[in-house]
């Protein structure tokens, strides 16, 4: 058997052209991604390949663009996709936000409970205290007024008894 090494050549490249357009059609009815990476590997060719036949390269763009098919058969747009693709990005960031702020409430709420349960924190009878405090200031003035009104007669005595004694002091006993 006397095999021609070209007509072998030009078999096993139509069989690989063979394998490549299967692998398209078979990515386009399951709705996966189409890349040429991802079809050269289920058509079992190297990239190379693909990139060497113009045409076939051509045929993988010209899949890649065409919109996913859903279940139903109906085309779902890429400005469908990419809409809800933002608004799904949206969404996290809002969740991401939601996440942040009960963290820092819960952090919040954990510290304060840690704080009243380590005896650190102010009693929970606040207003008893206030009441005390203000009645104790009360006291103080009472006190302070009571110390000055007795400073004054103390001072009074003195003069008082200054007085007496320089009167005693001035009178000289004559009988001698």
């Amino acid at each position: 058997m006397n095999t021609n090494p070209l007509i072998e050549g030009r078999k096993a490249d139509s069989a690989r052209r063979q394998r490549v357009i299967k692998a398209i059609n078979t990515a386009r009815r399951g709705g996966t991604a189409i890349s040429v990476s991802g079809i050269a590997r289920q058509a079992g060719v190297d990239r190379a390949f693909l990139y060497r036949h113009k045409d076939l390269l051509a045929q993988v763009h010209a899949a890649s663009a065409e919109p996913p098919h859903d279940d139903t058969g109906s085309a779902v747009s890429r400005a469908s996709l990419q809409t809800d693709l933002a608004n799904t990005l949206e969404r996290g960031n809002r969740l991401a936000t939601r996440v942040r702020h009960l963290e820092t409430k819960l952090s919040e709420l954990l510290g304060e409970q840690a704080w009243h349960e380590s005896g650190l924190g102010s009693p929970d009878d606040v207003e008893q205290l206030k009441s005390r405090i203000t009645a104790l200031e009360q006291r103080v003035v009472d006190l302070t007024g009571q110390l000055e009104e007795r400073d004054q007669e103390l001072q009074a005595a003195r003069a008082a008894d200054r007085q007496l004694i320089s009167r005693l002091n001035t009178r000289r006993p004559t009988d001698s």
